[in-house]
């Protein structure tokens, strides 16, 4: 994709997040409780496409509009202060709990502390507001203590990565499988080092998938029957 047309996708995409926030905010009863999913993967698990089959599902049976955050439109967001602030203005009416999780994470911020803790609470923020599907940054750790938050995690065998990513990026199989270690490292470190937590501690999730066993669809469809099997009120 070049890179005007990425700018374009990223436009359309925030554009589509604040109209889903406007609908929501709309639309929402101040007591209504709404469901969040944040989905995990290892690193050559291909996520996204699911997360649309997804939001598409949730559509259709919440009768309400959901958006996908992940790390490119996570990261837009964070650049434009007026629409962190518009993401962030809820957090308002539960300070004290806030500042104490952000308080819990503050010793481990390293170099990023100040953009990371923003990218904390915004993700703490909509997943608190719900109808949101958060991919990857520590979304499953940053959001445990919310009760109206589901966490999957998506798996595979390092034979079927190393074809995906091979395939996706014209690498040969030799370099794709470098790339798999060094990424998840990468992402096992960041969880480590900004969360203080275990990436691999498979006790944060409601479901793990297997990758090589599962399609997205039925991925998908299992995770929306499964979040919807608990009345919101």
């Amino acid at each position: 994709m070049s890179e005007k047309m990425m700018i374009a996708s990223i436009e359309k995409r925030l554009d589509a997040f604040l109209e889903v926030t406007r609908r929501n905010e709309a639309a929402n009863h101040p007591k209504k409780i709404n469901p969040a999913i944040t989905l995990s993967r290892e690193f050559g698990c291909t996520a996204y496409p699911m997360a649309e089959r997804l939001q598409k599902l949730m559509e259709e049976k919440t009768g309400n509009a959901w958006t996908i955050m992940d790390k490119t439109l996570l990261e837009e967001v964070a650049k434009d202060h007026d629409l962190s602030e518009k993401t962030l203005k809820s957090l308002g009416e539960e300070p004290g709990f806030v500042h104490e999780i952000i308080a819990t994470f503050e010793p481990t911020w390293k170099t990023d502390k100040d953009y990371y803790r923003l990218l904390c609470r915004q993700i703490y923020s909509l997943a608190r507001n719900g109808n949101v599907i958060l991919l990857g940054r520590g979304s499953a750790n940053i959001s445990q203590s919310l009760k109206n938050c589901y966490h999957f995690k998506l798996f595979g065998s390092l034979k079927l990565k190393i074809h995906l990513i091979a395939q996706r990026m014209e690498l040969s199989n030799e370099a794709a499988e470098k790339l798999i270690i060094k990424k998840q490292h990468q992402r096992d470190v960041f969880i480590k080092d900004f969360l203080n937590q275990d990436a691999r501690d498979q006790r944060f999730y409601h479901l793990i998938f297997n990758t090589d066993k599962n399609s997205s669809e039925r991925i998908a469809t299992t995770i929306m029957n499964y979040v919807l099997s608990e009345p919101f009120a």
